[in-house]
């Protein structure tokens, strides 16, 4: 089966590994080939080779060699290595990064058709974040523009999706990013405003391809549908017109590229069925609500699409911090001790689970300080006592009220009051029923 996979982040995250592990089990055994490029400008090059490695190898079950193609003028036997393993490669990959840096050294080089050829013979090529926007006719210059102010304009794409699926557009990863907060990160950090720019500029047969964060399009080239896998939805925009394809929806390779040249008649299939909307402006940031991850959820349920199950569909890092703070939360309430702690080492390992992820954002630095946060209050709580106090005063209290009745029945009544008012004083409320006589603290029903 031949497979041109695009994700929108999270490549190297737990929400994609149901993804990697299908396509790899749709391709087969043989060779797995990471390709360096895109981050081998870092000066930690070498640990994001290894996270990725160990991340596939320990989360989805298999090894990556490493086609090591740093820079196009690197020495040659280093050069002819990479393609090498390239052309023997089943499964190849690359991920997060500079798109510009990879198109440098990338471009005017065999290794586009070294990655053409892996799907041509049967294989999966995997393109996430920075090296999804170079697949495309046209690139963003992320780095550029978001963070050094250029001017928007497109940059020349790799254009392997062209000739491998017929689909000729620009892909835009990180589509429905919210990092921004207050302002709009949309669209690859671009926001509205500078995506309708650079849309304006494109040849009228080029639409823009979006994929949301955590969510791959899948495309099956030997049956011509693209499936879309993850957690949110894959995105066909012209010139600010769009239509959505959610998690579980699957649709003509022609339908889609048909969409994106501006060719939609209406009769191009049930899928186009999908939302069809105007963009508009960027929603309003989510409030900090304890089980929005839960809503999300449902609300996808109730659509009629399947996401990913199980525990690697969890939507964020962050969103596994709420939801593990809400939890914690209640039992602190509730002066659950083993919820308390439940709650912390699931967060711990929500952590632990995320550090592959690449995508940047502050959300390993809030799920660090909610996880210290717990850790102080469940001391307090363990300060402060959490047994129940009934628990812990009832034996002698009983033991007292028994010496009080004991006192009544010999007729000691100034002896059995004083007991009865000294209780009283240190809060315990002292009831003398026809049967028995009980005890209750502060706040206790009756």
């Amino acid at each position: 089966m031949s497979l041109f996979v695009i994700m929108g982040s999270g490549e190297t995250a737990p929400p994609m590994v149901r993804t990697h592990r299908e396509v790899f089990e749709a391709v087969g055994p043989g060779p797995a080939a990471l390709l360096d490029t895109p981050f081998a400008f870092q000066m930690n090059v070498d640990d994001l080779t290894a996270r990725t490695r160990a991340y596939f190898s320990q989360t989805v079950g298999r090894e990556l060699e490493v086609a090591r193609w740093r820079r196009a003028d690197a020495p040659v036997a280093e050069r002819e290595a990479a393609l090498a393993l390239l052309e023997r490669a089943r499964w190849a990959f690359a991920g997060p990064g500079s798109p510009t840096y990879a198109l440098r050294q990338w471009l005017g080089t065999p290794v586009p058709d070294a990655l053409a050829a892996v799907a041509e013979r049967g294989g999966a090529v995997v393109a996430g974040s920075a090296a999804a926007v170079t697949v495309g006719t046209h690139a963003v210059p992320v780095y550029e523009i978001y963070k050094a102010g250029l001017e928007p304009a497109w940059v020349e794409g790799l254009d392997l999706l062209g000739p491998l699926t017929g689909i000729r557009a620009a892909v835009v990863p990180h589509f429905d990013n919210a990092e921004g907060g207050t302002h709009d990160t949309r669209y690859c950090y671009l926001g509205e405003t500078r995506l309708t720019r650079l849309e304006s500029t494109l040849p009228d047969e080029i639409g823009v391809l979006g994929v949301d964060e955590h969510t791959a399009l899948v495309i099956d080239l030997d049956a011509g549908v693209a499936r879309v896998r993850g957690a949110g939805t894959v995105t066909a925009r012209r010139r600010g017109l769009q239509h959505a394809f959610a998690a579980g929806q699957e649709v003509g390779v022609d339908d889609l590229a048909a969409l994106l040249a501006g060719r939609d008649d209406g009769a191009a299939g049930p899928a186009l069925a999908a939302a069809r909307r105007r963009a508009g402006p960027a929603p309003e940031p989510a409030p900090d609500v304890p089980d929005a991850q839960d809503e999300v959820r449902d609300d996808r349920a109730g659509s009629g699409h399947e996401p990913d199950a199980g525990p690697a569909a969890q939507l964020s890092l962050r969103a596994e911090a709420e939801a593990a703070r809400a939890a914690f939360d209640r039992a602190l309430a509730a002066s659950e001790v083993d919820g308390c702690v439940t709650a912390i080492l699931e967060l711990e390992g929500a952590i632990a689970a995320w550090a592959t992820d690449m995508l940047e954002s502050d959300d390993a630095d809030r799920a660090r300080r909610a996880l210290r946060a717990m850790v102080v209050e469940l001391g307090e709580l363990a300060r402060e006592g959490a047994r129940d106090p009934r628990e812990v005063l009832g034996p002698y209290l009983e033991l007292l009220l028994a010496v009080r009745t004991e006192a009544r029945a010999a007729g000691r009544y100034d002896e059995a009051d004083r007991l009865r008012d000294r209780l009283t004083a240190l809060g315990v409320e002292i009831r003398d029923g026809r049967d028995a006589t009980t005890w209750h603290l502060p706040d206790e029903d009756a």
